[in-house]
């Protein structure tokens, strides 16, 4: 029997972009932000004029971070913590695991649809820069459907 699979679309990714680049604007820094879908795959990716190169692969790792664990990647570092019950998380995935805040969960309904990752100012500002990406999805019209539980099911076949 198909099942069917709700995830961000990439216009609900751009409009993400584009809000997370505002924020990080009002900080006056060059952020790199990521999108990734339900699954976890790079959807959609922005590195503003300047951004920091290093920053790249940490915007991406918060996302992929936050959606393989569904946790934001703040609250994995206080779980990761020495003596804490994820202590040493980060070196799974073959390392790829990233516990600095600033990737979350997108969240629609009860539905987790994909994640954000921001990088390249502060702790607390790559995590306004994520939650300003995040609500540009959350904050649908009253009575409208976010686009991505309108538009993204994908039937997939588990025969």
């Amino acid at each position: 029997m198909p099942r069917s699979s709700i995830t961000l679309s990439l216009a609900d990714a751009k409009r993400m972009l584009a809000a997370g680049e505002a924020r990080a604007a009002s900080f006056g820094v060059a952020y790199n932000i990521a999108v990734v879908d339900a699954g976890g795959a790079l959807l959609a990716f922005s590195r503003q004029d300047g951004a920091l190169i290093g920053s790249i692969e940490l915007a991406i790792g918060k996302a992929i971070t936050a959606r393989i664990f569904d946790k934001r990647t703040a609250d994995l570092a206080t779980m990761a913590q020495p003596g804490a019950p994820l202590y040493g998380i980060q070196q799974t995935n073959d390392g790829k695991v990233v516990i600095f805040g600033g990737g979350l969960p997108i969240v629609i309904g009860a539905t987790i649809v994909g994640a954000v990752g921001a990088s390249a100012g502060t702790v607390d500002q790559d995590i306004a820069v994520a939650e300003a990406a995040a609500a540009a999805v959350a904050d649908a019209p009253s009575g409208e459907m976010p686009a991505a539980s309108r538009t993204s099911a994908h039937p997939i076949d588990h025969t």
